[in-house]
């Protein structure tokens, strides 16, 4: 028994059975009636994939996490933006598909024919390093696609990315305001065009405030774990002078470098300063409780799932959006006599 099956006992089409059982009021009574009743008395009850099949809609939404993950489920700033778009996209009637690039990784995935296979009507991708071919392609395809700090470029994609240029630019005035003069930067050596961005800027401001740019305060991190940040700062201090002024791009990075310093013996901010970047909720518990860039992620996710939805109904064409960050001043980044 299924919905083709249905219709023909009823004598009407498939598209009037679906549009029944989707509640649509263009159908006149005793049809509906007459549908009902047989739907009934054979004890059918339409699944999920027969309403998807009878209306050509999924209501599913692809969730990709693009490359080599610095982005995955445990990291505390994209699961926060995948939360907020996951309330929103549900209150606009829609579930999540997560798919897996583990085992595709190895077998030259498609995304773009498991999105077919699956019937979504968008994706979501999130960002990550050495993003492979296949997230191209689903980009230029015709499944709309929103991209949460990638950068997409398809007819059918937009993306939402933090001003990242502004958010150094904005650690560099303060510490500048702050009086401080001897900065360094903590930084991470995978490709990332967040992170990038961020150091470009970060340089551009050092230069536009005139300030020493000393390479022996340039340090990197293998990835964006607290540990690898903990290993970068204890190989700057091992270098001998140190700034009087941190920036690290990630909150992550600077838990680990505030646990370096501290066991070096340093106090922060009165040995040396530290501005972490996403304002995650650990940062109001560290000791000293940590400044940091906050990013929006409640707007960032919330304003993505109504985009995409305005994208699949053909409500708004594709434009893509830079949110404002905000420097969230605290103790590990007090004012200094200059």
């Amino acid at each position: 028994m299924n919905i083709k099956t249905i219709a023909q006992m009823a004598g009407v089409s498939v598209a009037t059975v679906s549009k029944i059982m989707n509640n649509y009021t263009d159908v006149g009574e005793d049809t509906k009636q007459r549908v009902l009743k047989i739907m009934e008395e054979t004890g059918y009850k339409p699944s999920s994939s027969a309403k998807t099949l009878a209306t050509k809609r999924s209501n599913l939404i692809g969730v990709v996490f693009a490359g080599e993950l610095n982005s995955d489920l445990s990291h505390p700033f994209f699961i926060s933006v995948l939360d907020a778009f996951k309330r929103q996209i549900g209150v606009l009637g829609y579930d999540l598909l997560f798919f897996s690039n583990e085992k595709f990784s190895q077998e030259k995935e498609d995304y773009w024919a498991r999105c077919r296979h699956f019937q979504v009507e968008g994706c979501i991708i999130i960002a990550g390093d050495q993003v492979e071919p296949s997230i191209h392609m689903l980009d230029r395809s015709d499944i709309p696609c929103i991209g949460i700090d990638i950068r997409l470029s398809g007819d059918n994609s937009a993306y939402l990315m933090s001003d990242n240029a502004k958010i150094s630019s904005r650690v560099v005035e303060h510490f500048y305001m702050s009086g401080y003069r001897d900065i360094g930067f903590l930084g991470i050596n995978r490709v990332s065009e967040v992170t990038t961005t961020r150091e470009v800027a970060f340089k551009e401001s050092l230069e536009m405030f005139g300030l020493n740019m000393n390479p022996d305060w340039f340090v990197y991190s293998d990835d964006f774990e607290e540990e690898s940040g903990y290993r970068a700062m204890k190989a700057m201090i091992a270098r001998g002078q140190l700034p009087k002024a941190l920036f690290a791009v990630t909150d992550l990075l600077a838990f680990g470098a505030l646990r370096a310093i501290r066991e070096h013996g340093l106090r922060i901010p009165d040995d040396i300063a530290l501005i972490g970047c996403d304002d995650l909720l650990a940062c109001q518990y560290t000791d000293p409780a940590l400044t940091s860039v906050k990013q929006d992620k409640e707007k960032m996710g919330k304003l993505a799932a109504m985009m995409l939805y305005d994208m699949i109904n053909k409500q708004m064409d594709p434009k893509s959006v830079i949110i404002e960050a905000e420097l969230v001043v605290r103790q590990s980044c007090g004012a200094k006599s200059i």
